[in-house]
């Protein structure tokens, strides 16, 4: 995964097309993955959670209806246990993520995606 840009999507998300057209305007050449028919594996989410500031928190979508209606308490789960939740659940993820192994990006943040196509040069959008 390192130094390609991973973008897990859901066509349906407005942040989520947000950062699709940034990164067709940055002529950044990224992976797309639809994160519902394509999940990210638990190994993928171990690496996402090693790369995020806030941990499970930054990954994790807690006020998401997919998530209220599990009634559980994360505390109570090991992170195994939740890991394969999330995997099994892609609701239950924060949307979009963009990574390129080396750092991870949730949500629509303008700022940081800037920062990632001054570090990627590239001339060819490879977003559909």
């Amino acid at each position: 995964m390192a130094n390609e840009l991973m973008f897990y999507t859901y066509p349906s998300c407005t942040s989520c097309r947000k950062t699709k057209a940034f990164l067709q305007e940055q002529h950044l050449e990224v992976s797309e993955r639809h994160i519902f028919r394509n999940a990210p594996t638990v190994d993928e989410l171990k690496t996402l959670l090693a790369l995020s500031e806030n941990g499970v928190d930054s990954l994790l979508a807690t006020r998401s209806q997919a998530f209220k209606q599990l009634d559980i308490d994360v505390e109570d789960l090991k992170l195994s246990e939740l890991l394969k939740l999330m995997s099994e659940n892609p609701k239950l993820l924060k949307r979009p993520i963009l990574t390129d192994g080396n750092e991870v990006i949730v949500g629509y943040d303008k700022a940081t995606i800037e920062a990632y196509a001054r570090r990627f040069e590239s001339t060819t959008a490879n977003v559909s």
